[in-house]
């Protein structure tokens, strides 16, 4: 389900290939491999379990080299990650396939070529694709016509690139519901599943739009659409310097990003804002319409996304006046549910091509909805397609696996949203200025809360022998405390959970002692003093604490009582700017515990399976 690179030109391609890889590691993967036509018209392959560095060298132990090839990084969704399940994936040495996605009805397919006498050397759902293309093969005359007679037959969610010995020159391409682009050149044109990954070789891409079927060549190429008939898709040039994925002087990408927060929240204001108004022309040429029609709203999202979206109800009805539900997308798919009259559907992902959240989309198309709005990162991703409308974040390309501009990105994204929402619905004018203004000053309050980084760097040598931790918060903070938590635990693997901190007395407070840091986060706001209440529960159980807290909140450290002051904020944006120090605490305990900060075991950065 991660990276796929392609490449058909007039020189030796491996070395693109492999740097397209690297550029996509971002994603996630457990293996990596690579399939070339050498002259001789012969397919050679080397695939490798681990990073991408070691297909490299098993690259410059044995150089293949062709002019003619596909690559892949696989996160295992079929069969554990080893060599035999890497792709690409080979049928009778003819042809060779990578793929991204699940196919259902493999167990189907495999049965079926079985008793054609296939044999299968791998685990994977990928290996009935290229099996069942090589079994349509023998009966047709190309590579083409076998594929179109293959794509009817697969159930489920695939982006699949395919070359054949035979016609050493062609790589053909299909998607549907995992994303594919082309990238075009001089003698050379290429394809992926992330333009990313190509940026090296070219700055102009097309973009392949749901059950797109393509065709590449060094001098060109072909697209039809799900009805197999020929079309054009608009050929976008990329020239944003923002493409770069250079860690620059940062150890790490994540700390980069983090670090980019006040820049990127500025870029996702610009032009959104005058002096005391939102703008909500930038929201699209249909907003006013949407906007006006809508009476209540259903966010869904999965992940990071789903607590941008948990603060954004509290905001959406605390501050608009306008029932707002939250759903994570897995099983928003998979439950009966009741559909407000005038339901504005919204859908949070930072890459756009999330699974679960895409086709939760799709299938609210047939349940009612009024209409439906997006906030995501990437421009041209199925998501901003398939939505009426989209509000970019402009976050730029995301490298680390665990979010963190993308988050406070969004954040931002849907306080504009709430404000559109409120003047509709009883928020003032002087309520919406007092929000613009603060909205303003984020930039400059972020890079105050960044200001702290090493004080948060002493604070997290108290939990680099910890196991366990709870993360506490109330109202709006309550998800920011579920982030703080989610950040610890993909990063640094120490088993965190949040609550609200008013639940510590119906359980968790049984969890609490002197093994088990506790986490909070105490903006000087109308439960300020409940908030104190639950900590003190905390204190008295022996418990050590982390408090996040306004200068104004009368918190004071002590020998088992740890303050970091936080910029003073009106309550509505309190909860971007207590995100900063949560991702910084994360940050810090993951490297001295030593793990793989920006791409942590077992997980994806852009998980576009169920």
């Amino acid at each position: 389900m991660c990276g796929i690179v392609g490449a058909a030109a007039r020189r030796e391609v491996s070395a693109i290939l492999i740097e397209g890889l690297r550029r996509l590691e971002y994603r996630g993967y457990d293996s990596a491999g690579l399939a070339v036509i050498n002259s001789q018209s012969e397919i050679g392959c080397h695939k490798r379990l681990g990073k991408v560095e070691m297909l490299a060298e098993a690259q410059s132990d044995n150089p293949l080299q062709g002019s003619t090839g596909i690559a892949h990084t696989r996160w295992a969704t079929h069969g554990q990650p080893s060599e035999k399940n890497a792709h690409p994936h080979l049928s009778d040495n003819q042809i060779a396939l990578v793929h991204n996605g699940i196919i259902e009805n493999h167990v189907k397919l495999r049965e079926f070529l079985q008793s054609k006498g296939y044999q299968f050397e791998s685990q994977t759902d990928t290996e009935t694709i290229v099996h069942l293309i090589h079994f349509h093969l023998t009966t047709e005359k190309d590579l083409k016509t076998a594929v179109k007679k293959t794509i009817p037959e697969l159930e489920g969610a695939f982006g699949l690139a395919v070359i054949n010995k035979n016609e050493p020159e062609k790589i053909f391409c299909a998607r549907s519901g995992s994303p594919l682009v082309l990238g075009l050149g001089l003698g050379e044109n290429f394809l992926a599943s992330d333009q990313l990954a190509l940026r090296q070789v070219t700055d102009r891409f097309v973009y392949l739009e749901e059950g797109d079927f393509a065709e590449i060549t060094p001098d060109s190429y072909n697209i039809w659409d799900k009805d197999f008939q020929a079309v054009e898709r608009e050929v976008v040039k990329l020239t944003e310097a923002a493409e770069s994925a250079d860690k620059g002087e940062y150890r790490h990408y994540m700390l980069k990003e983090i670090y980019e927060q006040p820049k990127v929240i500025r870029n996702t204001l610009q032009g959104r804002l005058s002096s005391n108004r939102i703008l909500e022309q930038a929201f699209g040429t249909e907003a006013e319409k949407i906007l006006d029609q809508t009476k209540a709203v259903q966010i869904v999202a999965c992940g990071t996304s789903y607590h941008s979206g948990m603060v954004a109800k509290y905001w959406i009805e605390g501050l608009a006046g306008v029932p707002c539900r939250v759903e994570v997308a897995s099983e928003f798919r998979y439950r009966k549910f009741v559909v407000q009259d005038n339901t504005l559907l919204v859908t949070i992902s930072q890459s756009g091509e999330t699974a679960d959240t895409l086709a939760a989309l799709r299938l609210a198309k047939n349940l009612g909805y009024t209409s439906s709005m997006t906030i995501c990162n990437v421009a041209q991703s199925s998501l901003v397609r398939e939505s009426d409308l989209a509000l970019m974040t402009e976050a730029g390309p995301e490298i680390g696996v665990a979010s963190t501009k993308a988050f406070t990105t969004q954040l931002v994204a849907l306080m504009l949203l709430t404000i559109a929402l409120g003047r509709r619905h009883g928020l003032g004018d002087d309520q919406e200025e007092s929000i613009v203004e603060a909205m303003h000053a984020l930039p400059e309050l972020l890079e105050q809360a960044l200001a702290s980084d090493e004080a948060i760097f002493k604070m997290s040598e108290s939990f680099a022998d910890k196991h366990h931790s709870l993360f506490l918060g109330r109202g709006a903070m309550w998800p920011i405390a579920m982030e703080g938590a989610l950040k610890l635990k993909e990063i640094s693997y120490i088993h965190a959970e949040s609550y609200p901190a008013g639940e510590l007395k119906h359980g968790p407070l049984a969890l609490v002692d002197a093994d088990m840091p506790v986490v909070a986060v105490a903006p000087n706001d109308q439960l300020l003093e409940k908030l104190k209440s639950n900590l003190e529960e905390v204190q008295a159980r022996g418990g050590e604490l982390f408090v996040f807290a306004d200068k104004a909140s009368g918190f004071s450290s002590s020998e088992t009582v740890h303050v970091i002051n936080v910029p003073h904020v009106i309550d509505a944006i309190a909860p971007i700017i207590y995100t900063i120090p949560l991702q910084l605490l994360s940050y810090h305990v993951a490297v001295l515990k030593g793990t793989d900060v920006d791409q942590p075991r077992n997980l994806a950065k852009s998980v576009t399976v169920e």
